[in-house]
């Protein structure tokens, strides 16, 4: 079958990006229109379909069927490291630190796992034997990122960037046929509940308060419309000393009223 089959047409992509924008709250660039025929043809040749109308003509016939899951994972970018912007995690630690009662963070765009990982980490560093009261949960839209995430298995590549010292600490190297693998520890993944959540939807399963929420390199996904509402939804879930963490390209202080920014990329609630 020959790479370019299948016509995407500016009718079936001016579609794509409306029903991704309802269901998701992405907003898709007119520059995405490659990427949005690549992972989308994937899922026409799955179902035996030609024409990208059919398949999304099925899609709003059926709100309710299994495909909506398949088709905002394809269009869903999963872009993630452990200690992905590193400077945070040093804050995270010395606001933990000073936490009374039990600890517990939101990832809310956790993607493949490697955020919320890297969260319960930290965690387990700071807080010493405080560390097996605290809690850290991740979610996020892509229901198949959320299984690599719950399974906790990494290349080998990918984990030999860290520091030998955590590597050693939090990581199980793997054999046979899982060499060139790296399962993370029980004590690290028993920390992290995993759950599926879309940041549109009317009720979060979510339930505060947290000490510090995550949601990086996600918002700029959204209109500033919708990023203002999410925002309103996070404030009341962080304590009133929480942090809200951001990714390095995003900037919350000129949409909500609610945060203010108390350092590089990491906001705090705003006094009533």
């Amino acid at each position: 079958m020959l790479e370019r089959d299948l016509v995407l047409t500016d009718a079936d992509f001016a579609r794509i990006r409306e029903l991704i924008y309802q269901r998701a709250g992405i907003v898709l660039a007119e520059h995405k229109r490659e990427m949005v025929y690549s992972r989308l043809a994937k899922r026409l040749r799955h179902h035996g379909l030609t024409r990208f109308s059919d398949y999304l003509a099925r899609l709003e016939k059926q709100p309710t069927a299994r495909e909506w899951e398949s088709f905002t994972n394809a269009l869903t970018t999963n872009l993630t490291a452990f200690f992905r912007e590193a400077h945070h995690f040093p804050l995270l630690a010395d606001h933990v630190a000073k936490c009374r009662g039990p600890v517990r963070v939101w990832s809310a765009a956790a993607s493949t796992g490697e955020e919320p990982y890297s969260i319960a980490m930290t965690l387990i560093e700071t807080l010493g034997n405080r560390a097996k009261d605290a809690e850290v949960v991740g979610t996020d839209i892509d229901t198949e990122a959320l299984e690599r995430a719950r399974a906790g298995i990494y290349p080998m590549e990918q984990v030999r960037k860290l520091e030998e010292s955590r590597v050693k600490r939090f990581f199980l190297k793997g054999s046979g046929e899982r060499l060139g693998l790296a399962r993370v520890r029980p004590e690290v993944s028993e920390m992290v509940e995993f759950g599926t959540l879309n940041l549109l939807a009317p009720e979060w399963s979510v339930k505060g308060p947290f000490d510090a929420i995550f949601c990086r390199n996600t918002m700029i996904y959204f209109d500033k419309k919708t990023q203002a509402r999410i925002l309103e939804r996070f404030a009341p879930l962080l304590k009133p000393d929480g942090l809200l963490f951001a990714g390095h390209s995003e900037n919350f202080s000129y949409i909500s009223e609610r945060f203010r920014l108390r350092g590089q990329t990491v906001y705090v609630l705003s006094p009533r």
